[in-house]
């Protein structure tokens, strides 16, 4: 079910990846929700009215008291804010931090409709990686009379950025999530100083499952960016997109480093260096396969900087010896 559920989040990530101002005080706040320019406001005035990443607008009257999270970025987005006590139901994968798990769970890739409604919650946080099969679920909840917010799938770290901002704003939590935003800049920049000279760029291949389908991350992805950002060659940048390739193409590229974003196979350093024709390669020569937990980068939500510093570290550990 784990493998099931890692190998649909990539699949949304694959499809989403390529394709206000204050008025007077007695009238409610617009937030498109879209534009950095807002990140000079410094609280959230309410009544508020919102543009989700659907084009469906909500009124919140004041900030919520209850609150269902549908997805792990949401869920560790608004435990970042401060908002334990709201939090009334979370998505069945939700592992961190560890307060989601004592939270109610309301379903993963199928939500229980029923049970969610049930809660009466104030605001339901849904995401636009749900979309299609998530479609006529959502609708009931607000048939229900529910308010639900879809987040928008953040395609690099400033549309994450926005995110962050934007869930802030809606739960009254915007300073909150201005700070959150300037420390991840702070750490991004951090690390980018760290690789910036490094003496040779190294190429790298990034695997998202295990053999016999092995999914790498091409252009136009945001592992693509993550690499750029820390001064890497991704080995399958000719290509757009996610996509499966084949053990003997990854031994014809060579790769200086194989990262392993997945964990639900034990032991899988060991399996990538055991595969057929592997021996041959760099980064196998040189004791250069990590795992680095998906969750960091897969996620996007406060801990995406923390995500970027582990690939970093993975592919340039020299770097951060000191």
């Amino acid at each position: 079910m784990k493998k099931l559920w890692q190998l649909w989040m990539t699949s949304a990530l694959a499809v989403l990846l390529l394709v206000g101002c204050s008025q007077e005080e007695a009238k409610p706040v617009e937030d498109k929700g879209t534009t950095q320019e807002e990140a000079t406001i410094e609280e959230t005035e309410f009544p508020i009215t919102m543009t989700d990443a659907v084009g469906n607008e909500i009124t919140l009257e004041e900030a919520p008291k209850t609150i269902v999270s549908m997805l792990p970025s949401n869920t560790e987005i608004l435990f970042a804010l401060g908002l334990n006590e709201e939090i009334i139901g979370v998505n069945d994968y939700d592992n961190y931090p560890e307060e989601a798990l004592e939270k109610e769970k309301i379903g993963g890739m199928e939500f229980n409709v029923e049970k969610i409604v049930s809660m009466n919650p104030e605001i339901v946080f849904a995401h636009e990686s749900m979309l299609g099969a998530g479609d006529a679920g959502l609708q009931q909840i607000r048939d229900a009379g529910v308010k639900v917010f879809v987040v928008k799938n953040a395609a690099d770290f400033n549309e994450t950025y926005t995110t962050i901002e934007q869930i802030g704003r809606a739960t009254g939590k915007l300073p909150e999530a201005q700070k959150i935003v300037e420390d991840m800049k702070a750490k991004v920049e951090e690390v980018k100083e760290k690789v910036a000279n490094v003496e040779t760029k190294k190429t790298v291949f990034v695997e998202t499952s295990d053999v016999p389908e092995i999914y790498t991350p091409g252009k136009g992805t945001f592992m693509q960016e993550i690499l750029d950002m820390v001064n890497a060659e991704n080995i399958a940048a000719d290509q757009e997109g996610w996509f499966m390739i084949a053990p003997e193409e990854i031994v014809n590229r060579n790769p200086d480093v194989i990262i392993v974003m997945y964990s639900y196979v034990e032991g899988i350093v060991d399996s990538v260096k055991a595969r057929d024709g592997f021996d041959t390669i760099n980064a196998v020569k040189n004791d250069a396969v990590v795992q680095v937990d998906e969750n960091l980068t897969s996620r996007t939500g406060p801990r995406l900087a923390e995500g970027l510093e582990e690939v970093a570290k993975a592919i340039y550990p020299e770097a951060f010896s000191e």
